[in-house]
Formats: C-alpha cells, structure tokens, sequence
C-alpha cells in the first residue's frame, strides 16, 4: 500500500517517532510540509476530543485523509492529573517557573505534587482520530508505570524523563528510540492505526 497520509502535528519529535514506526508503508506528512503553521485548536475537556478536534481540523483545511493524537499523563496519587492537560500543566493561570522551557517546567511541577506520595503509579495514554474519506476512525495505546522522584535521561521528549514503564529500571529518556517506540502508549496506537489501514 503507497498511501500518503497527514499527520496533524508541528511536533517534529512526534513526527520522527511516528515515521520510524510505519516502516515506509506510509509516507506521512506534517504540517510544515503543507505550509501549516498556525496553532491547532484543542480546547476539550478529554484527550479524545482533542484528538478528534485536531483531525477534523485539519481535514477540512486540506480534504486530505490525516490523523492527529492528543496524549495525557495519568497520575494515580493525583486523580488521573495532569491528564489532558499534560502539555500545559505548569503554565494553567500562570507561568509557574518561566526561567524553564514548558517541558522542564511541567516536570518540576509534577515532582513537587507528588513530594513524598508512596504511589507513583502512571501510566501515559493516547488516543489517535483518523479521517478517512469523511469517516472518523479512533485507537488508543496506554502504558503503564511509576513516576521516579528524579529526572533521568536525555532522550525523547515531555514527561520522558520521569516516567519508569513496568518491567524497565529506565526511564523513557534513557532508552533509545527504538526501544521506546517497541513499548509506548503512541507506538501502540500507531499499531492499531497501520493493522486497521493494512486491512483495507
């Protein structure tokens, strides 16, 4: 199958880990490439909303089949947060820490509720909305594991540095891509994604 397919992100990170993911059975878009820069609303309340948001946007700007993700880091110590606001956490209301890139600064904020929290279950969640000919598809991928009490790791990107996955001693950000992408919460969507797309 030669299909091409937009991918409804500037994140150049998600871009590249996407792609590896599909082995060349898809050639995938970004938004860069279609001359999309502005930003892509996502203002729900759920991390499927925001995914669907995201896809019919973009699928209505250009009439091309395209599929987006919204991912959340869910904390069990601190119900379910941040959730859907995962990308924006530190800097809801205000920018808590602006001497930090938002990324650094979400981490920081993370540490900081769970000070002290015997449970530091987690797992990341996310939820992909293709648009296919008109007709809207969704997969989820989760995976689950503990948050440790201090960053590790260069790799990767977002919460990476703190999130352990069951069955590792490393975090996301100490694992090489390719190891990630076996075992993530977007490989296994994007999984779903390609067998749904391989049955057509």
């Amino acid at each position: 199958m030669n299909m091409e397919i937009v991918f409804a992100t500037n994140n150049l990170h998600k871009l590249e880990e996407v792609s590896k993911m599909l082995l060349g059975k898809f050639r995938i878009l970004g938004l860069k490439e279609l001359g999309i820069s502005e930003e892509i609303p996502e203002d729900h309340d759920t991390l499927e909303e925001n995914a669907s948001q995201k896809a019919w946007y973009i699928y209505r700007k250009t009439g091309r089949s395209c599929f987006a993700d919204d991912t959340g880091l869910e904390v069990d110590s601190l119900g379910g947060a941040p959730g859907v606001y995962s990308a924006r956490y530190s800097r809801m209301g205000k920018i808590l820490f602006p001497e930090l890139s938002p990324a650094e600064g979400n981490i920081k904020k993370l540490l900081l509720e769970m000070k002290g929290a015997d449970n530091r279950r987690a797992r990341f969640r996310t939820v992909i909305s293709l648009i296919l000919e008109g007709v809207e598809h969704r997969f989820v991928g989760i995976c689950e594991g503990q948050i440790s009490e201090e960053p590790a790791g260069s790799e990767g990107f977002g919460y990476d540095p703190v999130f352990i996955p069951d069955s590792y001693s490393l975090s996301f950000a100490e694992m090489d891509l390719a190891e990630k992408n076996r075992i993530s919460h977007r490989a296994k969507a994007v999984q779903a994604l390609v067998q749904f797309l391989n049955r057509m």
